[in-house]
């Protein structure tokens, strides 16, 4: 073994040679070295554990500077990567939810590189609030009913001017903590047992609510809670009734459930406000995709909720946001909460969200990527996918369309699904798991879902400028030992 260790080169060594010299001029001496460090230590490790006899320490040997520049590479390059998403899942949690829009991207992009009006009154010449960028847009989208009315609230819930504030903080998990904790001030929040419900990553209503110091009653059962039970729950210490929606699940059979109305006219009754966490939060009316019985931003205000929670990446198809809309008054209190400097956003998502918010002002929705993948029809779908499935089968490849079904994903209609075409792929060399870990390993990685021993591709949520590179990426799984690679990889 001893003789094994000395047949491999010192570091020092190894730096020497003419093609590191070449690499520490380009990437710099730290990254080469500690290149060349973990090269040399995977190595002996192989030594030690009787992987690598002498012929393969000397073949192992003389590909070292490529061996350490590879392993540079990898090191150099980003972990946040883009990946191509084939699942099907629009707004995937795991992959990043909604991709932003091209215009967000160009706002992003100039307002990123460069001084701007964040917090700065142009015409005033003095500071200003970093949320009039987008609060003057969501003047004009919920301003207005669905016939195109005023909705708006008063501070005893009369409409009679528009809907007059919004605010922005890092999600919404954050914004149902703010307005806990600048409303509820310690007193009781009324919520039914069935919306104790738990979002992404282990977080859970009752914890948010026990961080913003609210005292939670839960009134009803899991499955039945009447509008009488949040009547007697009621009492001298309660401050607000929540509604939450119930992300990523669905309670079907014997359930009850009091209508938005009801509890706006309770709340109205008992002077007291009515917050609804829609998660979500669509801009946009779902029934234009067949989605029906999932509650829209604009349904809960003209309903006369007091505030309404929502995120900005998932139905609405912006950057990651929480969004605060609703009456001025409370608002303000939200705004002024020093929990709301802890929790803001800064110029990156101003900007994305001001572009994305345009592009409803101008009813551009295909502008926007989630909505015009959900817009997707059936047939255009098929068609790319017959393309694609032309262009790969092989003796080595079996490729076929078949039907199959979409989903929203993000908490959001978790019960609905969009009728699609799916890019059904076998392999004659590999197994359906193994045809799937190999497209992984592509760059960029192709993300698939894998049923009944097949690899299956849905390209509602693969860009039509991806198909090539999809198309490729297959091809070169042809060989069971080849690397899958894109034209554009280096």
């Amino acid at each position: 073994m001893g003789d094994l260790y000395r047949k491999l080169p010192s570091v020092d060594e190894l730096l020497r040679a003419p093609a590191m010299v070449d690499l520490i001029a380009r990437e710099g001496h730290d990254a080469v070295t500690q290149s060349v460090r973990l090269v040399l230590s995977r190595l002996r490790e192989e030594i030690a554990t009787g992987s690598l006899d002498g012929e393969s320490i000397e073949l192992a040997s003389s590909g070292l500077e490529t061996t350490v520049e590879r392993q540079l590479r990898q090191s150099l390059r980003y972990s946040l990567r883009d990946v191509i998403n084939g699942t099907g899942v629009i707004l995937h949690t795991n992959l990043g939810r909604a991709p932003l829009a091209s215009s967000a991207l160009d706002h992003v992009r100039e307002i990123a590189s460069g001084y701007s009006n964040l917090e700065f009154e142009i015409e005033a010449g003095e500071r200003g609030k970093r949320d009039m960028h987008v609060d003057r847009l969501f003047h004009k989208l919920l301003g207005r009913n669905a016939h195109g009315g005023v909705v708006a609230l008063g501070s005893r819930g009369e409409r009679s001017s528009p809907v007059a504030s919004t605010i922005l903080v890092n999600n919404n998990a954050a914004a149902v903590l703010l307005a806990l904790d600048t409303l509820a001030d310690g007193g009781e929040v009324v919520v039914s047992r069935g919306e104790l419900v738990e979002i992404g990553g282990s977080f859970r209503i009752p914890d948010v609510m026990a961080k913003s110091r609210a005292i939670l009653r839960e009134v009803g059962t899991t499955n039945r809670t009447r509008i009488s039970d949040y009547e007697r729950a009621i009492n001298d210490n309660t401050r607000l009734l929540l509604r939450v929606h119930r992300s990523n699940f669905q309670i079907t059979g014997f359930t009850e459930q009091p209508a938005i109305q009801d509890l706006v006219d309770l709340a109205r009754k008992r002077n007291i406000p009515v917050v609804e966490d829609l998660g979500s939060g669509a801009l946009f009316d779902l029934s234009s995709i067949g989605v029906s019985g999932e509650p829209g931003v604009l349904d809960s205000l003209w309903a006369g909720v007091d505030v309404v929670t929502y995120s900005g990446d998932k139905l609405l198809g912006g950057p990651q946001a929480g969004i605060l809309s609703g009456r001025a008054d409370l608002i303000a209190r939200m705004r002024s909460n020093s929990l709301f400097r802890a929790l803001r956003v800064d110029k990156l998502t101003y900007a994305a969200l001001e572009a994305t918010l345009l592009a409803y002002v101008r009813c551009d929705h295909d502008a926007i990527p989630a909505l015009r993948m959900m817009r997707l029809p059936k047939e255009e779908i098929g068609k790319r996918a017959n393309a694609v499935a032309e262009r790969v089968r092989s003796a080595t490849l079996g490729a076929e369309v078949i039907d199959g079904e979409s989903v929203i994903g993000g908490g959001a209609a978790p019960s609905a699904a969009l009728p699609t075409s799916l890019l059904a792929l076998s392999h004659k060399d590999l197994s359906a798991d193994e045809f799937a870990a190999r497209l992984r390993t592509s760059d960029p990685p192709i993300i698939t879902r894998v049923e009944k021993g097949r690899v299956l591709v849905d390209l509602r949520t693969v860009f039509s400028e991806q198909d090539r590179i999809l198309q490729d990426a297959i091809t070169r799984t042809e060989s069971p030992n080849s690397e899958v690679r894109s034209q554009n990889a280096e």
